[in-house]
């Protein structure tokens, strides 16, 4: 087992603490990653108190991950020792329902695995970025370019998709404007994504 370092929330009734725990071996399709940055999403927080359905205790949250890879498992072939990586909310699906077959692992309806505060296919709990490092199957880690700020990239992995996602699709650029209703984490992404797009963003 790879001996781990994090910050975990024991219950709801209790506040992040340091905490040691074992992640699982590098598997053969597994990477393991050493964690620079992790952003802080307010769902965390949700998470931690239990607001939306009741948690998986002890809990190490953090979902938008940036780091270093360290090893690969025997099988791996997207990913080298060194590189740069990111992880965002899903570490894995039931791979074979509609959506995992068409790319959209995010809206499998079977079995998804969340970074934190879920239960792996292994039985075992998943534990999340508020941590040292983090083992993850090559097919849900991401690579970063090293020409991007490690540390301002980490929010892209929640905050900034759930922007860019919608944008995409709608196509929004050049000759479009763009209102954003509240200007949080989320939307002050959605103004910076919406300008760089070219669309007209009201100050």
């Amino acid at each position: 087992m790879i001996q781990t370092k994090g910050y975990a929330a024991q219950s709801a009734e209790t506040d992040l603490a340091p905490w040691n725990f074992e992640r699982r071996e590098v598997g053969p399709h597994d990477v393991l990653i050493d964690i620079k940055y992790c952003g802080v999403c307010h769902s965390d927080l949700h998470n931690i108190k239990n607001d939306w359905f009741p948690g998986v205790f002890p809990m190490v949250p953090g979902h938008e991950i940036v780091g270093i890879v360290s090893a690969t498992g025997a099988h791996v072939s997207n990913f080298k020792v060194g590189e740069r990586v990111g992880v965002g909310v899903l570490v894995d699906s039931c791979r074979h329902c509609d959506e995992c077959n068409h790319g959209l692992e995010q809206a499998c309806m079977i079995s998804p695995v969340l970074t934190y505060n879920s239960i792996g296919h292994d039985g075992a709990p998943t534990y999340g970025g508020y941590s040292n490092n983090i083992v993850v199957d090559e097919r849900f880690v991401l690579h970063v370019s090293d020409k991007l700020d490690f540390a301002a990239v980490a929010p892209l992995l929640c905050a900034g998709i759930t922007t860019y996602s919608p944008l995409r699709n709608w196509k929004i650029g050049k000759g479009h404007k763009l209102a954003v209703v509240g200007l949080g984490g989320l939307g002050h992404m959605a103004v910076k994504f919406g300008v760089a797009f070219g669309a007209e963003v009201p100050s």
